[in-house]
């Protein structure tokens, strides 16, 4: 075997060998970004809501996503009870997320996600939406008050990549 086709074999497994590696020190978190309605999620309720797979949406908002790192509507008014059916588009060229949560709970995510950018995402409150793709999840807000959203991307949130939703009594 020549030399060049030995040491292009070796650069192969080489590479082949720092991915596989990479990819398994990525870590975990236990979300997966992945979810469009398909009903694969339990029931779960938390302070700023529930969602459970016999829900049925009352309202439905549509959200644009953006590569200036906002969200189009950045505010969205909705009714206690309210079984709300976002609809996701991204209409950039990068990665976006929406997840719903409270200031703390996203503040708190935020930085998990600088420390462990791969975590993958598996609530209902939460989806990774591929750039030029559309993605859809569903949650009912129990509580009245002001909730947020944000994309939890690392550098998306801190460039201003979040939103509110005013839940009215």
């Amino acid at each position: 075997m020549n030399n060049l086709l030995k040491y292009g074999m070796i650069a192969l497994l080489a590479n082949i060998l720092w991915v596989s590696t990479a990819s398994l020190a990525g870590g975990s978190h236990d979300h997966d970004h992945d979810y469009s309605d398909k009903g694969t999620f339990e029931s779960i309720e938390t302070e700023f809501g529930k969602y459970s797979p016999q829900m049925h949406p009352t309202v439905t908002i549509k959200i644009s996503m953006s590569d200036d790192m906002r969200f189009t509507p950045a505010t969205i008014q909705v009714k206690q009870d309210d079984i709300v059916k976002f609809i996701h588009a991204n209409e950039g060229q990068l990665m976006h997320e929406f997840v719903l949560g409270t200031l703390q709970s996203l503040n708190n995510h935020a930085d998990e996600m600088k420390q462990n950018s791969s975590m993958s995402h598996d609530k209902p409150f939460m989806i990774h939406v591929a750039p030029g793709q559309t993605g859809t999840n569903t949650w009912q807000f129990t509580e009245s008050g002001v909730f947020h959203f944000g994309c939890l991307i690392p550098g998306h949130y801190e460039a201003g990549m979040r939103g509110t939703v005013i839940v009215g009594s």
